[in-house]
């Protein structure tokens, strides 16, 4: 049985959201959290997830979850199902807490680490009203809670138990090896243009490899310096999972390749 992190009063909260920063949005769901617990630190994730992107957002809250100090509570908003029959949700883990609709948003992390406990919220008593907006469950429901939990509140009080293995896993291929090919797809974009694979650095470590894709063979290099301005590389970026980027360009526009796409590394020995 792990240990729970055992919130400690004002901790560390990020959020990630689809936002932007052209309107109020991200403002008033801080104003929310200042009125319950105005002294902890919030840290943005991104608030540029383009618009209902579940995956892009899964990506980034998974890459930035373990840089985080224990005890720090997670609260992400990408959430095209609002006011549906989508649950909203906060997981306890050893490292810190999830606060999140439940659509697989939370399913990079929860791959990676092993709950303790999750709970539907559903106790209104640690919402910003009783009568949420039916659009924006961002300022009346899950910054809230997440004030509510960084000022110590026990994840118990916020609504009822579920169980861990019904929360939403988003269906992506998952990386899988056949024969000295391994198979994978490209699962996020970034503001590069780099094109991220969901084929982890330690599947190619200490081999000589190279990417397939469209047709055109991509050999594998270290450092974007190792190719010409303009030429297509493939390489291991800096969150580990392999990566196909053009040194000072955009791979994403010059191959137009989009989430989801299949990839596929050669593994020459």
């Amino acid at each position: 049985m792990q240990n729970s992190p055992q919130p400690t009063k004002h901790s560390l909260i990020t959020l990630l959201s689809d936002f932007g920063i052209s309107d109020e949005y991200v403002a008033v769901m801080k104003g929310a959290i200042a009125q319950i617990n105005p002294i902890s630190t919030v840290v943005d994730i991104t608030h540029q997830i383009p618009p209902q992107n579940i995956i892009a957002a899964r990506f980034c809250l998974m890459n930035a979850y373990a840089y985080f100090p224990v005890g720090t509570v997670h609260v992400a908003v990408v959430d095209p199902g609002v006011g549906g029959n989508r649950r909203a949700v906060a997981v306890e883990l050893a490292q810190g807490f999830l606060v999140a609709p439940d659509n697989g948003l939370l399913s990079g992390v929860l791959s990676q680490n092993t709950v303790i406990s999750a709970v539907e919220l559903t106790n209104p008593n640690y919402w910003l009203t009783s009568q949420p907006s039916k659009t924006f469950h961002g300022r009346d429901i899950f910054a809230p809670v997440g004030a509510h939990l960084a000022n110590g509140i026990s994840l118990q009080k916020l609504g009822q138990e579920i169980n861990p293995e019904s929360l939403v896993k988003l269906d992506l291929p998952e990386c899988s090896r056949k024969d000295d090919i391994l198979i994978g797809c490209i699962q996020y974009i970034d503001h590069f243009g780099n094109l991220v694979t969901n084929i982890p650095e330690n599947f190619v470590k200490g081999k000589n490899w190279s990417v397939e894709i469209q047709g055109n063979i991509i050999k594998a290099r270290e450092t974007y310096s190792d190719v010409k301005p303009g030429e297509i590389i493939a390489l291991v970026g800096s969150d580990g999972w392999v990566e196909i980027a053009v040194n000072c360009g955009n791979a994403g526009l010059e191959l137009g390749l989009k989430l989801g796409d299949k990839v596929q590394v050669c593994q020459l020995g």
